[in-house]
């Protein structure tokens, strides 16, 4: 974008200005009638430059111009959902804290509308008895405003559970190509969500979703089952989902010890999934489980 400076008048200025004066900055008034880019708008771009850790200056430049639209979301301006590339701002970030607050763990609250709020957004929804479709509408965001008084000023609630950060699990993602399959219809569920999480973390994601045969081109297969290795197949390195608070741990241990290339792990969902009683909300919050472990696991 062609960078906005001192001296400028018109919509664009105006724009900066309806931001700023949005966002607690004072201006003058002759200046917000004029859409002139005074000393006034100048003082109010620096300080802003300066609270978001930008190089110092008073030009709205391509990264001040982006903080700036970032910063000016209010919580309920836009529906949120999870897509590519993630939604991020001052929106997200408040829904985050809500949500940690709330007991509904997504993580550290980074502005960043991905798999973790997802997750723990669905979890919010059908607390309340909402669709848990893990799309903030206007409804999602009545029932935050209403409890408030819960949430705002409040310590998030500390989760026991790591949560991967997104730039991390992006790059683990990158760098390692993965196949990941189901051999029945809950696990191909399971995999297909974890596949689909993959791929709107980053869209360099080399992890393959795969029907019964992985690729001959892939550093490790991550087969999902919703029953107990058959007596008759030969052992490979298991792991039981229901018997495992540390999947990250287990996922390396599994991996220090093949001596064969590709890798292949199972993943066990008895004792998780039941016919009848497995929801979609379920399927989507075991996918971010296990993608969190692989990525913790594969990280440096």
């Amino acid at each position: 974008m062609e960078a906005i400076t001192s001296g400028m008048q018109g919509p664009a200025v105006e724009d900066v200005q309806a931001r700023l004066t949005r966002l607690g900055y004072t201006i003058d008034a002759a200046e917000l009638e004029a859409q002139e880019f005074g000393p006034a708008t100048a003082k109010a771009v620096q300080e802003f430059r300066a609270k978001m850790q930008l190089d110092a200056g008073d030009t709205v430049d391509t990264a001040c111009w982006s903080a700036l639209v970032d910063a000016s979301y209010a919580l309920g301006d836009r529906t949120l959902y999870l897509r590519l590339p993630n939604f991020h701002g001052a929106d997200v970030m408040e829904l985050q804290h809500a949500l940690n607050t709330l007991g509904f763990s997504c993580g550290r609250a980074d502005g960043s509308f991905g798999p973790h709020t997802e997750a723990a957004l669905q979890q919010f929804q059908e607390n309340v008895g909402l669709f848990a479709d893990g799309m903030a509408f206007q409804d999602t965001f009545n029932y935050i405003h209403r409890l408030r008084h819960v949430w705002e000023g409040k310590p998030p609630v500390v989760d026991a559970e790591e949560r991967t950060g997104f730039a991390r699990a992006a790059s683990v993602l990158e760098r390692n190509r993965i196949a990941v399959m189901g051999v029945d219809p809950i696990a191909r569920n399971v995999a297909s969500r974890m596949w689909n999480i993959a791929t709107a973390t980053t869209d360099g994601s080399g992890m393959q979703l795969c029907d019964s045969e992985a690729p001959d081109d892939v550093d490790m297969i991550f087969e999902l089952a919703s029953s107990e290795l058959p007596e008759d197949a030969a052992p490979r390195a298991t792991i039981v989902l229901a018997d495992c608070p540390n999947v990250s741990r287990r996922i390396r241990t599994a991996l220090a010890a093949s001596t064969t290339r590709p890798t292949l792990i199972r993943f066990e969902l008895t004792g998780i999934t039941r016919y009848g009683s497995f929801t979609s909300s379920d399927a989507q919050a075991l996918a971010v489980q296990l993608l969190d472990g692989v990525c913790d696991a594969l990280s440096d």
